[in-house]
């Protein structure tokens, strides 16, 4: 389905990381749909998304009147106020919206929200916070992590492997990753096969568990 085809999406709270999303979707193709209770925030908006409101997204009534059961999905953004965080979720779930996304600041407070209707639950403070201290390692130059376990990570090739083929290093015999591609200066990036060597300046692009990455990019 294109973009162009898809219903609107609503974005509740439009500070730093509702105001992102929103942003990003609508560069995307998407219709937005952004509503806040500060009319400061409303109106900076105003020119970047498709629609911008000043609402208060925590009653049901005001979100029939914003026709959301017609959205193909909600992103409630509300940081520091878990009540209306927690009555957004709720009221979007009454509508009977069944792809809510919604950002928590504790453990505790995602447990309410899956308990009252969201779909998908966000740590994006923990999430950065976690991302930045493996990128506190020079050899890691990004670094994403999928669960508690498994990453991709591009880094500098490590010393030990550098002009050899990958199928002479045995990275993933070795050291328990997988290389899945390689970034060189000058040139676009390729997929590694067996017979790629690499070369001292070389950026890896590996895949694996998180401690094995994080010891293959410090031997």
């Amino acid at each position: 389905m294109s973009a162009k085809t898809r219903k609107p999406v609503l974005i509740v709270g439009l500070g730093r990381f509702g105001g992102a999303i929103a942003r990003t979707l609508e560069r995307m193709g998407h219709e937005v749909l952004g509503a806040d209770t500060d009319p400061r925030l409303v109106q900076e908006f105003a020119g970047d998304l498709t629609k911008v409101v000043e609402a208060d997204c925590t009653e049901v009534t005001t979100l029939e009147q914003l026709g959301v059961s017609d959205f193909e999905a909600a992103v409630v953004a509300i940081g520091t106020d878990i009540e209306a965080s927690v009555l957004a979720v709720l009221a979007l779930s009454d509508l009977g919206l069944t792809n809510i996304w919604a950002k928590a600041t504790n453990d505790k407070h995602a447990r309410i929200l899956e308990r009252t209707g969201a779909t998908h639950v966000v740590f994006p403070e923990q999430r950065m916070g976690e991302r930045v201290a493996h990128l506190l390692n020079e050899r890691l130059l990004d670094f994403i992590s999928f669960g508690e376990e498994f990453a991709i990570a591009r880094l500098k090739a490590p010393e030990p492997i550098v002009g050899l083929p990958l199928i002479t290093s045995q990275c993933r015999k070795k050291f328990d990753v997988t290389v899945v591609g390689v970034k060189r200066e000058g040139e676009n990036f390729i997929h590694a096969v067996p017979d790629t060597i690499i070369f001292e300046d070389d950026e890896l692009v590996v895949s694996g568990r998180i401690a094995d990455i994080e010891k293959f990019s410090a031997i």
